[in-house]
């Protein structure tokens, strides 16, 4: 009996936050009623007459789904974590406030457009509403319960537009590009390795193998592709190779690493997204794709939201269904009844880190000593004592060598791209999003975007992060947008992309120069070709404008490409298939080189699966899952013997670059990169370290899936663990973590394949890292034949029907029926919830 009343009171703990999902409630701040329908899928579509109660109703569902995400989030942008999960969160919390994130978005908010303040607002409300409504945090998420043993007494705050708005820096954090890469090379540059050496894992884009984003006839580029591979000044170089620099560059990449990842960053991380004219249709019309690849938790990042006024109208312009993150009012990705829009990760060099030197209070700046800017911060510690933290800038940003104790000494000895000094050095960032921008605007602009011109406008106002932006409408026309703030700078080798090492910040030439207009960033409208594939690849082969250096390789876009051009008619069917693509489009070119390689019998037992593999990753039993099981493993294993001296926080992780850099180094078998330096008096080529690879691969596998090749399956080996971001961490108690992880979800796909089902080789095992977030395919035929899913569910309440009721057709490239048009959402409600104006008070 003790059993069951325990289980009983577990089950009520649970369920007592999970929402409302029938009948009627009132919320304050309603001018009218508000219907909410919700389908098999927990997917919500509100009604309402106009666009304040529209957005004040989609806040108080938000809050009824995902509380306890929005309210993470928002701590973890405002330097707050700690307050919320203790000292676990301090060094993230230090980092964060100094780069002052909501401090921005402060200022952001009184610039927007008075509708879009007048959105956030009503979207604030509608959360404060549920807030209000509730008892206590316990009845909000069940997070909340198991927090309070550390967190006693926490109260929840109301929500403002601004916890809206700090959670886009996140977002631009997380998909800025180059800053690390830019920190690998200056720290590559002062070994023992030429910079020859150093520029060979940096190739330039394969324009030729792999195509960019748009072709010269629908871009026509100013000059042939440029040599990226820059070189530092000399005595940049040789203030790299001392212990100084070596500790300048080590400190500024610990800083930036502290920050939490939100949405997901690294090298073979990026998202797919693609358009079809009519022309090229079975329906048409145009068709439209996007599966963005991001890290991948429980609850999953997007939620699913379609957003109705009744009657059209210029007070109340929405009819918008699409993916948004919660805790932001409107959609981010979707369509509404004229335009669909796609996102990919544009990867634009949006950060510099600069050297600055300083003496006391202030530092050089052209020949001039100016003050730095200082304030003081204080970091609240739930279960323990506040930290203060003084903050420093100069004129290009925070600097972040005073944060956290792991890089209090990057100033001290560095200097790059110019000549060494005796100051004390310090490490500033500039980055883009460190400036009030209008991306809150861009949103509600895309959301009631009609036509090709209207979508431009939107997309001028996307400062951050830039995205690769996909277009299809109901009248047939189909279009690519470049957006976003990209900063003109100096390059230090003249031809060469800047922005590839870190630069002198008392010297002003390196400072930026402003940013790309607008007009000058690549677009395309009705290419003569009939589609557009975005998939983080080179936009352009023209160096200007200058975008970044650090494109995904074009693998993945190449693939989608030629699966396009293969199909004569493309039906939503097709989109959908090719988004559950796995082959892997390198592997074939390795493969034949490993073939050729002599080896041992047992070795030899798993070397004859690659023969007549075509590099399909799937996730069955199939004789391909096999194959892919072992050339993974090689993969791992000829990375690793082959870059052996790489410190491992920059070792390869198998991704795009890593497949250009191989397939360079297979021309050349007696590069120095081949050779061994733990065996003196011996040196490797090519063809040792492909054996080892091979040998090592086959007992690896043999210890982890059997000793009989034939029945390995690469799903076993590429599993899925999805973390609660909170309670689902190393450290928290096991029970704990099993309430809200869902674990062991076999994939196929992989690293630079279609089905970007993402594992970093220099990590031990093959788990998946990252992956598509959600996928989408758009009819502009028939809106209500669209299809999508999300990669875990709609709700963030652990053990709600819809926490985890996407993932298996998720997995398994399935799609749900996406309803738009009132009939068809009528057909698929399950619950109807309506909202109604608080009634009257009594007369006294």
């Amino acid at each position: 009996m003790a059993v069951v009343a325990v289980s009983i009171l577990a089950i009520g703990v649970v369920r007592q936050s999970f929402p409302d999902t029938t009948g009627q409630l009132e919320i304050e701040g309603l001018t009218s009623s508000v219907s909410v329908h919700r389908d098999a899928q927990g997917v919500p579509t509100i009604y309402a007459d106009n666009a304040n109660d529209l957005f004040r109703s989609q806040g108080f569902v938000s809050a009824q789904d995902r509380f306890f995400e929005m309210d993470l989030r928002r701590h973890v942008t405002a330097g707050r974590l700690s307050e919320l999960v203790g000292s676990a969160g301090i060094d993230s919390d230090k980092v964060i406030r100094a780069m002052g994130w909501r401090r921005v978005a402060e200022q952001e908010l009184p610039k927007l457009a008075p509708e879009t303040r007048q959105y956030l607002q009503a979207y604030a409300d509608g959360v404060n509403a549920y807030i209000k409504k509730t008892e206590s945090p316990e009845k909000m998420s069940l997070e909340y319960t198991v927090l309070a043993r550390r967190n006693p007494g926490y109260r929840v705050e109301p929500w403002t537009p601004v916890d809206s708005l700090a959670w886009l820096k996140a977002m631009a954090w997380d998909l800025r590009g180059d800053y690390k890469d830019e920190l690998a090379r200056a720290r590559l540059s002062r070994t023992t390795r030429s910079l020859k050496q150093v520029n060979l894992l940096y190739p330039p884009y394969p324009v030729d193998r792999n195509q960019p984003i748009l072709s010269e006839q629908d871009w026509q580029p100013a000059s042939a592709q440029s040599d990226q591979a820059a070189s530092p000044a000399p005595a940049a170089l040789k203030a790299l190779r001392t212990a100084d620099g070596s500790d300048a560059i080590d400190s500024a990449l610990a800083s930036v690493e502290a920050v939490p990842v939100s949405l997901g960053r690294g090298d073979g991380i990026g998202s797919n997204s693609w358009v079809v004219s009519g022309s090229r249709t079975t329906t048409g019309k145009p068709l439209l794709a996007n599966d963005p690849h991001l890290a991948l938790s429980i609850p999953g990042i997007w939620g699913q939201v379609n957003l109705q006024c009744r009657t059209l109208s210029a007070a109340c312009p929405f009819q918008v269904s699409g993916f948004t993150f919660s805790g932001l009012p409107g959609v981010v990705i979707g369509h509404n009844d004229k335009v669909a829009w796609g996102m990919t990760n544009l990867g634009p060099d949006v950060t510099d880190f600069y050297l600055e030197q300083v003496s006391g209070d202030t530092y050089l700046r052209d020949g001039d000593n100016v003050r730095v800017t200082k304030r003081q911060e204080v970091i609240k510690v739930a279960g323990g004592a506040d930290v203060p933290l003084t903050v420093r800038s100069t004129v290009h940003g925070p600097i972040l060598s005073d944060v956290v104790p792991s890089i209090d000494a990057a100033g001290d000895r560095s200097v790059v791209r110019g000549a060494p000094q005796s100051n004390r050095y310090a490490v500033s960032l500039a980055w883009t999003a460190l400036t009030p921008g209008t991306t809150a605007d861009a949103i509600f602009a895309l959301n009631r975007a009609t036509n090709w011109a209207d979508f431009r406008k939107a997309a001028a106002l996307f400062s951050v992060p830039s995205q690769n932006l996909v277009y299809a409408d109901t009248a047939g026309h189909i279009g690519y947008q470049a957006p976003g703030k990209i900063p003109v700078r100096r390059s230090a080798t003249p031809g060469a992309a800047p922005g590839f090492w870190p630069s002198p910040g008392w010297d002003s030439q390196w400072d930026w120069k402003g940013y790309v207009p607008f007009d000058d960033l690549p677009n395309s409208f009705d290419p003569a070709e009939g589609f557009v594939v975005t998939a983080n690849q080179a936009v352009t082969a023209s160096p200007t404008p200058f975008l970044t250096s650090e494109w995904d390789y074009g693998f993945r876009a190449q693939r989608i490409r030629t699966l396009l051009a293969a199909t004569p008619k493309v039906s939503p069917e097709t989109m959908s298939q090719i988004q559950g693509d796995t082959r892997n489009t390198y592997a074939p070119e390795l493969v034949e080189r490993l073939l050729s390689v002599q080896v041992d019998d047992f070795t030899a037992q798993a070397q004859r699966l690659l023969r007549d593999w075509d590099g399909s990753q799937p996730n069955d039993k199939s004789r391909d899952a096999a194959s892919a099981a072992y050339y993974n493993a090689v993969w791992k294993y000829l990375l690793q013997y082959t870059f052996d001296e790489l410190p491992p926080d920059i070792a390869p992780d198998g991704g795009s670059r890593w497949m250009v850099v191989m397939e360079q180094l297979l021309k050349d078998p007696k590069n120095d990169w081949w050779d061994d330096k733990t065996t003196p008096g011996v040196t490797e080529g090519s063809g040792e370290i492909l054996k080892r690879a091979l040998v090592e691969a086959r007992l690896d596998l043999a210890r982890e899936l059997g000793k009989v090749p034939a029945t390995w399956r690469w799903g076993r080996l590429h599993q899925l663990d999805l973390k609660h971001q909170v309670m689902g961490a190393d450290g928290v108690p096991e029970i704990v973590q099993n309430l809200f992880n869902r674990n062991d979800i076999e994939l196929g796909g992989g690293n630079s394949i279609v089905n970007a089902n993402s594992w970093n080789a220099s990590k031990p095992g093959y788990d998946v890292t990252n992956g598509p977030s959600m996928r989408m395919v758009v009819d502009l035929g028939n809106l209500d034949a669209s299809r999508w899913v999300n990669s875990t569910g709609q709700s963030g309440h652990a053990y709600d029907d819809h926490y985890a009721d996407q993932i298996d057709a998720w997995a398994a490239n399935e799609t749900f029926a996406w309803p738009f048009s009132q009939a068809a959402v009528r057909d698929a409600t399950d619950d109807e919830l309506t909202l109604v104006p608080p009634s009257p008070a009594p007369a006294p």
